[in-house]
């Protein structure tokens, strides 16, 4: 992490070199972010571009009293915010990414048929579900299980407590849970059955 400081040192002396390593370091993860949350890898790139361009001119703000990547993924979750409500919250119609495609920055445009059509329908559920839930719990479920910050990152990310970080994640997976049920994406629990012969004396 050292190696980090130094470029992050010299990114805030106005050094482009070491700002453009930083965003080798991060710009997956916040694609990542961003396409999941805007549900379309144009608007995705667009939100990833504004962020680094917004960290690279608040560069000389940045105080370092929080992480970097704390610093960066709240000015990326703002962007998603604002591009969520200029879209109105317009329903997701992109397949959501999964951890191989955090590794590049644009989906594979020739899966096979099999996949295309799993990948899609699965993808597109999953995104509809995602935008059901609240934005309080989408931003939660974003930061946690797309770009996998730690409960301390998001709690200074969102400006919370980490407690609250918690009880709020655990609210937004059981409503994201609820809204895949309602959908009938996924299975309820099957009843427990009581042994044969269990309520004989």
């Amino acid at each position: 992490m050292s190696e980090d400081k130094n470029i992050l040192a010299r990114a805030r002396r106005g050094e482009l070199p070491a700002f453009e390593e930083l965003v080798t370091l991060y710009e997956k993860r916040v694609f990542a972010v961003a396409l999941r949350s805007s549900g379309s890898p144009e608007d995705a790139a667009d939100i990833t571009q504004e962020t680094f361009l917004r960290a690279w001119r608040g560069m000389d703000s940045f105080r370092g009293d929080s992480g970097f990547s704390t610093w960066l993924f709240r000015i990326a979750m703002n962007l998603c915010v604002d591009h969520a409500r200029r879209k109105n919250a317009a329903p997701l119609t992109q397949p959501l990414v999964g951890e191989d495609d955090m590794e590049r920055p644009i989906p594979d445009p020739a899966p096979t048929p099999e996949q295309r059509l799993d990948n899609s329908e699965l993808g597109r559920e999953l995104s509809e579900a995602l935008n059901e839930v609240s934005e309080e719990h989408r931003q939660i479920v974003l930061l946690r299980d797309v770009s996998g910050l730690s409960y301390t990152e998001i709690a200074e990310t969102l400006e919370i407590s980490e407690g609250t970080v918690k009880s709020r994640l655990s609210r937004a997976r059981l409503a994201l849970r609820d809204t895949l049920l309602r959908r009938g994406n996924i299975l309820p629990p099957a009843p427990s059955k009581q042994p044969k012969g269990g309520g004989q004396a």
